[in-house]
């Protein structure tokens, strides 16, 4: 699924098992900028979330110190698939669990931006916390379950989403 006027938004979250410095995060640690650069260059990438240092591994909005987030907008479902699942980040996601706890909740979510919109840590928060509550919708959802970008949304569809968030 894609969109001119919409792009696609990420955003997932781990618990460490560790803090990153400690030895069970080593592994993951060292393939930070490799799996960055893939995605900086890959087809279908826009922008991600990073600090000066190239990445948000620094950044911690949750209380938790040991759960990291990753921010990135895509042109469209495809190619953030094809990103996860078919490149070299697809063998840093067969080992997450070296790294990362297993969570009880819904650890990443998706949803559609208007295309030049970057998505704050805040929205993404917002939308994760949405889809935990709420289950997936037009406004939150995961690969199970995607929504059409909202210029490829029937009728039906857009009153499913008016009823979910009023400002549609």
């Amino acid at each position: 699924m894609q969109s001119h006027r919409y792009h696609l938004a990420q955003f997932n979250i781990g618990r460490m098992k560790g803090s990153l410095d400690s030895p069970v995060m080593a592994d993951f640690v060292a393939r930070l900028d490799e799996i960055n650069a893939l995605a900086d260059a890959y087809s279908g990438f826009i922008w991600r979330l990073r600090t000066e240092a190239g990445d948000a591994t620094a950044m911690r909005p949750y209380q938790d110190d040991r759960i990291i987030v990753n921010l990135s907008v895509w042109q469209g479902l495809d190619a953030l698939r094809e990103y996860v699942y078919r490149s070299l980040h697809s063998e840093v996601m067969r080992r997450r669990r070296e790294w990362f706890e297993r969570m009880e909740a819904s650890y990443y979510v998706l949803w559609w931006i208007p295309a030049g919109h970057i998505p704050s840590v805040a929205e993404a928060k917002e939308r994760l916390e949405y889809l935990q509550i709420m289950g997936e919708s037009a406004h939150a959802f995961t690969y199970s379950h995607p929504s059409p970008p909202p210029d490829h949304l029937t009728e039906t569809d857009l009153n499913s989403l008016r009823d979910e968030c009023p400002s549609v």
